[in-house]
């Protein structure tokens, strides 16, 4: 973690990132990774918002092909492949069922979805993702949960990504390339001259700590458009569309691995995706958002819609009973000037002011294409920074991906970054990456419970050795079990290296064992927080307080 300077000395950086969503993140990786002098700072935790807000997929959109954003799609494709690469063990392949009804007279002909998968499968080269094909839902697992109307279903592939951990593995690469990182700390303002930018810094506690910047990208998400009126006194030359989008989770609802894609009768669609082992998620929705940013919440009519359209498909209908945890965020989407909040664009603009100090400026964008968005950025801001490196990221592994080369690679993990990223192989993408790592995490350990086991393996890969003493015993090297599967070793390693400055960090962000756990689990959490790292813990953020209670206790 990055200590405070003395607050009378300015901290002099080249590029000033303000906001650590996965934007912001993605460039200060990239920017770091060339040579930059970084410093990125994020009003509250990182992903709070609408980065660990998303529907976990990594995906190249094949509603979009319905729009005609071709270009948009076929990036989004050619990103799945390398970000899978990069990070096997927060992100991997998924297999997805379109149930298909002839009879059923809202659904697209099945003509058109042929079609359109064709597309999927061609706009972009893939080498790990498997093409798409016709299944029998009469005999296929996938049928079993579904209405017996539903006879024919069109499977094709995209990812899935653990959202939250992906924006922390960008700041994580971000820092270990030299970058400095503050959490909760908001840059309150930003003054311009033909020299560069003067920013100051709030921190958490209240000291106000100024910087000086010949660069400033203001990757603010949804308070873009905000940051540039109130914090740099400018006007932005775009807008935003405010929309947010809701998920549900209910218990499981089917055994098999593979996701559904349901098409709704107002042409919309929604997911239905196997979540944390004993969950299905399920959404999203496309709402107008005119609230304050950080607030979303979801509403009963957004509840009753997710269970709606998933009751026309499954078996077992959806209510709003069943629903044991919901989220919502604000996605920043550019305004196309779409009538249909569903139909707003999701490509990106990035817009660089060179009239003074340079400021770029992040409009819009998914998280599929965050890499391709960060590189673009940081070309922008090569020639005016005059830095000497180019693009690297394609084929980085981030921190934790290098899992093929377990054990070996956990005495390295203290190397210096930049001797890593040089000396690093190629990242290659392994079907059975994540089993071959469990695997060999048995052997190296073999008193660890396989859940627990597993779960760090698909959260951590090889940073698990930060934790994880190669000549730990036993349980008991892992300190107090302080909630069923979750130690000392864990959270004190996650407040540490990963910039946990409370019990929600740790539970709904850095992991999600707040779903797992009862309400007075989730407190001894919080208390021990409370108890061991006094001052840091923070109110209750949106993850938990959207909740009605009957939610937030519900197991």
């Amino acid at each position: 973690m990055n200590p405070l300077p003395p607050s009378d000395q300015p901290l002099t950086c080249d590029v000033l990132v303000v906001g650590g969503g996965i934007n912001g993140a993605g460039i200060a990786r990239d920017l770091a990774g060339r040579g930059a002098k970084v410093v990125l700072c994020e009003q509250h935790d990182l992903a709070q918002h609408t980065s660990s807000s998303s529907t976990k997929l990594i995906h190249g959109g094949l509603r979009y092909l319905e729009y005609y954003e071709f270009s948009l799609v076929r990036k989004a494709l050619a990103e799945r492949e390398v970000l899978i690469k990069a990070a096997p063990h927060i992100m991997w392949p998924l297999r997805f069922v379109m149930p298909h009804d002839p009879k059923a007279n809202f659904l697209r002909p099945a003509w058109m979805i042929r079609a359109g998968l064709f597309l999927y499968d061609h706009l972009a080269k893939r080498e790990v993702l498997p093409g798409s094909k016709t299944v029998d839902l009469r005999t296929h697992a996938a049928g079993r949960p579904l209405k017996p109307g539903f006879t024919k279903g069109f499977v094709y592939s995209d990812g899935w990504v653990d959202d939250a951990r992906l924006v922390l593995l960008n700041v994580l690469d971000a820092q270990q390339h030299g970058a400095t990182i503050y959490t909760r700390t908001s840059c309150t303002q930003a003054e311009r001259s033909p020299q560069g930018w003067s920013a100051t810094l709030r921190h958490a506690d209240g000291t106000l700590q100024p910087v000086q910047a010949r660069a400033l990208v203001n990757a603010a998400g949804p308070w873009t458009a905000q940051f540039l009126k109130q914090q740099a006194h400018l006007q932005g030359s775009k807008s935003l569309r405010l929309i947010k989008g809701s998920h549900i989770v209910v218990k499981k609802m089917f055994e098999h691995d593979h996701a559904y894609i349901f098409q709704n009768p107002d042409k919309r669609i929604i997911f239905a995706i196997p979540y944390e082992d004993d969950f299905t998620l399920i959404g999203t929705t496309d709402v107008e958002h005119h609230g304050p940013i950080g607030t979303a919440r979801i509403d009963q009519s957004e509840i009753d819609y997710l269970c709606e359209q998933a009751s026309r498909y499954f078996a077992k209908p959806v209510t709003p009973a069943d629903v044991v945890w919901t989220y919502s965020g604000v996605r920043p989407l550019l305004d196309d000037e779409s009538s249909d909040a569903s139909a707003v664009t999701r490509d990106y603009l990035l817009d660089l002011d060179t009239t003074a100090a340079p400021l770029l400026s992040v409009w819009g964008g998914k998280i599929t294409t965050f890499r391709k968005l960060a590189e673009e950025a940081a070309d922008l801001l090569q020639a005016p920074l005059g830095l000497a490196q180019g693009a690297w990221t394609a084929g980085a592994v981030m921190p934790g991906g290098d899992i093929a080369a377990w054990p070996d690679v956990a005495s390295s993990l203290s190397a210096p970054a930049a001797a890593r990223r040089r000396d690093a192989a190629a990242p290659v993408a392994r079907p059975d990456a994540i089993p071959r790592f469990e695997a060999a995490l048995a052997r190296s350990h073999p008193w660890l419970p396989q859940p627990l086991r597993q779960r760090w393996a698909r959260s951590y890969g090889s940073r698990v050795a930060l934790f994880l003493p190669a000549d730990a015993s036993g349980l008991a090297s892992l300190g107090t079990e302080v909630a069923p599967c979750l130690y000392e070793a864990e959270l004190r390693y996650l407040h540490a290296h990963e910039w946990a400055r409370s019990a929600d960090d740790a539970l709904w962000r850095r992991t999600k064992l707040g779903l797992h756990l009862t309400e007075a689990q989730r407190a001894a959490v919080a208390a021990w927080w409370a108890a061991q790292f006094p001052g840091e813990t923070t109110p209750a953020d949106q993850t938990m307080a959207g909740l009605p209670p009957e939610m937030a206790t519900k197991k």
